[in-house]
């Protein structure tokens, strides 16, 4: 996108930001104004990408594999060795516009808010796929409890500054870019982190090899990775099996109503 393309994006997000933090928020007794005078601020805003943890093998002289170690199970791999039903699959379920926008989507961004402030607090996300890569990066470069507390923390603060980073990635990445370092960066469950460790954990294959169904279950974990992880019992499991019929049923949706405009 050209500077100025940049600019009327951020003027646009700018004023249908505004509008909805002076909206006022709903709750308790009476209703309180939250200003986005000070606050507001859509200058892109650099985020830190520090290289993410991945397994450490060891060999012997022979070339043997004699032991594996980490601190989180991840295998970065690129997006050329993961299966587009899986790249497919988590666009649709997590940003299904993510190609056609910026940084900002102002139709989910604005719905979002909307939604936040008339029920008086942050629990609807409207988050792009990029934003939540800026946030589980923010989470796993933190050190400290408060570090990790900031960046998951339901302010208004916290995610303008989110939109700010998520502007900076976009001025920096191609969107096929930044789908592959969302899908190394996310939490799936049962422990596992990115899509590689995730597809070996869950189905015993690499994330090149993942069918359809198969993709549609990794997609369906994202939202609530701890609700689905597999191994917390048969509960979960049977939400997980909910998540992927959803994820299913949501790619059917785009591409019929994708064969209807192209008709």
């Amino acid at each position: 996108m050209s500077s100025i393309g940049r600019l009327g994006v951020a003027a646009t997000a700018a004023g249908v930001i505004s509008a909805a933090l002076v909206l006022p928020a709903v709750g308790g007794t009476g209703a309180s104004v939250v200003t986005a005078t000070e606050m507001l601020d859509l200058r892109p805003e650099e985020l830190a990408e520090p290289p993410l943890p991945q397994k450490t093998t060891v060999y012997d002289a022979e070339g043997t594999r004699i032991a594996q170690f980490y601190a989180e199970d991840r295998v970065v791999v690129p997006l050329d060795r993961i299966a587009e039903e899986m790249r497919a699959a988590i666009v649709a379920i997590e940003d299904d516009r993510f190609y056609e926008h910026g940084a900002i989507d102002l139709e989910g961004t604005a719905r979002a808010l909307l939604g936040n402030l008339a029920s008086g607090d942050l629990g609807q996300g409207g988050s792009t796929i990029t934003q939540q890569y800026v946030k589980q990066m923010l989470l796993n470069s933190a050190e400290t409890e408060q570090e990790k507390n900031a960046a998951v923390e339901a302010t208004y603060a916290r995610k303008l500054r989110e939109l700010r980073q998520a502007m900076a990635v976009e001025d920096k990445y191609s969107k096929d870019q930044i789908l592959e370092r969302y899908l190394n960066i996310a939490y799936f469950g049962a422990g596992a982190n990115g899509v590689e460790a995730a597809a070996r954990r869950f189905f015993g294959v690499s994330a090149a090899k993942l069918d359809l169904a198969q993709a549609a279950t990794l997609a369906g974990a994202v939202q609530d990775p701890n609700r689905t992880s597999p191994d917390r019992g048969r509960a979960a499991r049977a939400l997980l099996l909910e998540r992927r019929d959803v994820v299913l049923d949501r790619m059917a949706e785009l591409v019929a109503r994708h064969a209807t405009l192209a008709g």
